[in-house]
């Protein structure tokens, strides 16, 4: 790749990452991207490197602006490996004057055994440094996602340089938000925001108010991962706002796991119940749909209905991986329900809704057990439920 210019003598120097398929759980099946800035004044500023094994990139990509060693400066908004894995490659190069982190993030990085003696700058919100012509101001952005986490805003040129808020798993050849397809960008942003920052979400809305009161004008973000917003970067703080408000729809996801097709009827039946009720539906197999697409499904989703068949006098291993991933991530005010069937035990159905009830969704019913395989009148009973969670749904 080649470096591209954002805002006058502001290039993205990053990498793109086409191949990784996953992260950390997250099933990244498009890529992903380590975006660094380089800010070109009279203090040649750094804003974050890339992960380890594409240093390369990141420093042709320097190298065909200028110099490496001309580097004055180093701002580290995060220090999660995957933006601070060339740090020490970089820093053994450049030899900057000063590296500026947060309070958390010098202490992270000395955790993470970055030598003691480096020129660490520890900034708080508000603080400025000036770089001659342009002037950097930082935001702390305490657990978002990380306790070390800030943005880096330039006034001069109202860029918001977001690090982990804001972006997306998409590795692409385009740069900015106005060179790819809207609707398919705002689902990469989605599934973002659902597998990564739900949990943050009163967090969020508290860094929102912030900003807002801080009075930043942005016409540009600039996250670590994936497209930058330049054409209007006002979408993506609407939906961010949306997103963490964890407005609904009238919309219910049923998630199962089936081993002869039992549960798999009954989850059909829910269906179908649901969508007497014209609620919007989405049914998803764990055998043919990954954790993080059904994550993303549930961010406005104001039902969850969950289903598994009992071996070994549990739930379905895929069922447990989904709920704990799930309640992880903090969705709330949801109505919930299970089902599932059974050979001799059955406890599959009361696992999932002691899930259901840690996570405090309102239980639309005590769970649909069914012996072996369902009859016409579980079949039955299963369409009502679905019926009953609709008729809640809309009354919400």
């Amino acid at each position: 790749m080649f470096p591209v210019a954002i805002k006058e003598n502001i290039y993205w120097v990053g990498a793109i990452d086409w191949n990784i398929r996953d992260f950390h759980g997250y099933s990244t099946y498009k890529g992903t991207t380590y975006n660094a800035y380089l800010i070109l004044d009279e203090k040649i500023t750094l804003v974050d490197t890339v992960k380890y094994p594409f240093r390369g990139e990141l420093l042709n990509n320097i190298r065909q602006l200028i110099d490496p060693a001309k580097i004055d400066y180093l701002i580290v908004n995060h220090v999660e490996m995957d933006h601070a894995g060339s740090i020490q490659e970089v820093v053994n190069l450049v030899k900057p004057e000063k590296i500026f982190c947060s309070a958390m993030g010098h202490k992270t990085m000395l955790a993470y055994n970055f030598p003691a003696d480096y020129p660490y700058e520890v900034v708080k919100t508000g603080q400025t440094i000036s770089l001659g012509k342009k002037t950097v101001q930082f935001i702390e952005t305490r657990m978002l996602h990380w306790p070390d986490s800030m943005f880096s805003y330039l006034p001069q040129d109202k860029l918001l340089i977001s690090s982990d808020a804001f972006g997306e798993h998409w590795a692409t050849n385009e740069r900015f938000d106005d060179q790819v397809d809207m609707a398919e960008l705002m689902a990469h942003a989605a599934k973002y925001y659902a597998n990564i920052l739900l949990l943050y979400s009163p967090l969020v809305q508290k860094l929102l108010a912030d900003v807002q009161q801080m009075g930043l004008d942005i016409d540009m973000i600039a996250p670590d991962h994936g497209l930058i917003w330049r054409s209007n970067p006002q979408a993506i703080i609407q939906a961010y706002d949306r997103w963490s408000r964890q407005e609904t729809a009238q919309k219910a996801v049923v998630i199962y796991d089936t081993m002869w097709h039992s549960t798999e009827k009954m989850a059909h039946a829910i269906v179908e119940g649901l969508t007497r009720e014209n609620i919007s539906t989405r049914l998803m197999s764990l055998k043919a749909n990954h954790r993080s697409e059904i994550m993303t499904e549930v961010l406005d989703a104001k039902a969850i209905i969950c289903g598994s068949s009992t071996l070994n006098n549990n739930m379905l291993p895929t069922m447990a991986d989904i709920l704990t991933y799930m309640k992880g991530l903090k969705p709330v005010d949801r109505i919930a329900a299970a089902f599932g069937s059974y050979g001799w035990s059955g406890e599959a159905v009361g696992q999932i809704n002691q899930y259901l009830e840690e996570m405090k969704f309102t239980l639309a019913s005590p769970g649909i057990k069914v012996l072996y395989g369902p009859s016409a009148a579980d079949l039955q009973q299963c369409l009502e439920l679905g019926r009953q969670i609709g008729r809640q749904i809309k009354e919400q």
